[in-house]
């Protein structure tokens, strides 16, 4: 007879051990640890705190809290326009608590980005700005902040999303969104989002409330476009026609009687006077399906399309007026900066 006993013993014995045997971690945490810790260094001091409203305390007009980065040695610095607002006073105060004023030097509410300039300084701390299209869903980034004016307040965690899209407070939606797990704290809007590479890949701008663990931030290329026009002309420059719609369906029979494809389109409600649609010969009721060769799905899709690059251009607009497909000629003008 074969006696398997010691030999079940000893394996039982085995898997015990190796069961019980702890997996050692420290070495990944401590590279985490280290990664964030470094970014922190090299990033946190080019973060400021802004500050809006009047020095001195006043009833009739509240000041604003947020967050900014230096993005170069002469003083120039992006936030939320939300942060900024309509405020005539900015002050910015580094992580060592110095306070400086700050100017305006443009504010673009359909991306909620704002641009300042430092006054009297030069040579700061500053942050590099990166390219966003090279972010990986589950890329690690850092979210710094300066809400208390002394210290930077730091989260961090993985890119969940690429490509969202958000509304902005001017009612416009904001393209190729940077969606983060890395928690915002309050006063944390208008600050960086940060690569491992200490790269600024976004500027972090929104949370939804009610949700655990979202956070968006306006991609750091859509920052790149938005600081060169208002470098340039003091405000981004847009394509204007002069209308206003809402998102509306295409019924099906309209679509097959006209041999088109869209199941939503461009509803225009009104049609603004003298303005170029009006010129053109649009009326309420149309639906925009195509512009300039683009499929529109929605108003989303009409405001997207009316860039910089169409301004002053004839464009070819095709609608559906009572069923029937028209295509009209339409002269978008250069569309006037918001006060």
């Amino acid at each position: 007879m074969l006696d398997f006993t010691s030999d079940i013993a000893d394996d039982a014995a085995s898997s015990r051990t190796t069961a019980s045997a702890p997996v050692d971690d420290r070495a990944l945490l401590d590279a985490y640890s280290n990664a964030v810790i470094d970014v922190t260094d090299r990033v946190g001091p080019a973060v400021v705190r802004v500050e809006t409203g009047p020095k001195v305390p006043d009833r009739r007009e509240r000041g604003g809290l947020g967050s900014g980065i230096v993005i170069s040695p002469d003083g120039l610095v992006l936030t939320n326009s939300h942060v900024v607002g309509s405020s005539r006073e900015i002050r910015l105060r580094d992580v060592e608590g110095h306070v400086g004023d700050a100017q305006v030097l443009g504010v673009d509410p359909d991306t909620d980005l704002a641009l300042l300039r430092a006054n009297g300084v030069r040579h700061l701390p500053y942050a590099a700005l990166g390219n966003s299209k090279t972010l990986r869903r589950g890329q690690l980034v850092i979210a710094i902040g300066n809400p208390l004016g002394f210290e930077s307040t730091v989260t961090a965690g993985v890119v969940s999303a690429l490509g969202r899209s958000i509304r902005s407070v001017s009612g416009r939606t904001i393209e190729d969104v940077i969606q983060t797990d890395a928690a915002l704290n309050p006063g944390n809007s208008g600050g960086p989002l940060v690569s491992s590479n200490a790269e600024v890949i976004g500027i972090n701008t929104a949370i939804i409330n009610g949700a655990q663990g979202i956070c968006f931030a306006v991609a750091s290329n859509t920052a790149q476009f938005v600081l060169a026009e208002i470098i340039r002309h003091g405000y981004v420059r847009r394509a204007y026609i002069g209308v206003a719609g809402q998102t509306a369906p295409v019924p099906r029979r309209h679509a097959v009687l006209a041999g088109v494809e869209n199941k939503m389109g461009a509803l225009l409600m009104q049609i603004e006077p003298d303005g170029p649609a009006a010129k053109a010969g649009l009326l309420p009721g149309d639906v925009v399906i195509k512009l300039d060769g683009i499929e529109i799905n929605g108003v989303d899709d009409l405001i997207r399309v009316l860039d910089r690059d169409r301004i002053g251009r004839r464009l070819t607009m095709d609608v559906l007026r009572l069923g029937r497909l028209r295509a009209i000629d339409i002269d978008p003008v250069e569309r006037k900066p918001a006060r």
